[in-house]
């Protein structure tokens, strides 16, 4: 600036002083920066976690989902690991890592199959309309279960699975749907032992379905044997001493 020359004066807004800083202002300490990335890196790994679980989820579901239609369109014997994964687009050891083998696959299915028949069971208790047409509603969905869904039905109770049945420790749906069952027919046990009661027109049922299947009964008779059956069903018994 030269001798006798006045000072420029400043635009606003271009002033070249630092803002001040207030001295309580303090920047995080190492410690809590790395405890915030600490943070992070743990939402990061549980979000990345839970979509490979999710997919892992995904994956096993779309084998037992083709191992189903396969059964029911051509029977168990057709369904194989190696026309699993061609049917899926899957190789075989991706599919390894989610089951063992077929029968790990068939106990998947039959699982699922008690699931439905477990839901389908309840409906049929809550839609009968009384107490006293329970036992027949759950008989007639019981065997049209057998009837809509043959392969599933084997699944469940004909081939090898890994399931336990009748102990403390089984599967939640297998217990879910021997509960169904049992509610509609205990208010008919009367004396007896409602388990048993129910086991033993389970087994019924079961032969029902198990011979209709196989063609061993007469065909046209269908509906007069499950009449037959619940009508068995409608009284309660004494045991006689």
């Amino acid at each position: 600036m030269g001798v006798g020359t006045a000072p420029r004066p400043r635009s606003p807004g271009t002033s070249r002083e630092r803002p001040v800083v207030s001295s309580n202002a303090r920047l995080p300490s190492v410690e809590s920066q790395r405890a915030i990335s600490a943070s992070s890196a743990r939402v990061i790994g549980v979000t990345s976690q839970d979509r490979k679980d999710r997919e892992r989820a995904q994956r096993r579901q779309i084998i037992v989902d083709a191992a189903r239609e396969l059964a029911e369109a051509e029977g168990w014997e057709s369904v194989t690991t190696r026309r699993l994964a061609d049917r899926i687009e899957y190789s075989q050891p991706v599919l390894y890592s989610h089951f063992s083998g077929k029968d790990a696959i068939v106990s998947a299915v039959a699982l699922e199959g008690f699931g439905e028949l477990g839901t389908l069971l309840h409906n049929a208790r809550k839609s009968a309309g009384s107490p006293d047409a329970e036992p027949r509603a759950v008989a007639h969905a019981y065997v049209e279960f057998a009837r809509a869904s043959p392969a599933l039905y084997e699944a469940m109770f004909t081939l090898t699975v890994d399931l336990a049945f009748g102990q403390s420790d089984s599967p939640a749906p297998l217990h879910e749907a021997f509960a169904e069952l049992r509610a509609a027919l205990a208010p008919l046990a009367g004396d007896r032992d409602p388990d048993t009661l129910t086991e033993v027109v389970w087994s019924t049922l079961h032969g029902l379905a198990t011979l209709s299947q196989a063609g061993r009964l007469r065909p046209d008779f269908y509906d007069q044997r499950l009449a037959m059956v619940a009508d068995q069903l409608g009284t309660p018994s004494s045991s006689s001493d």
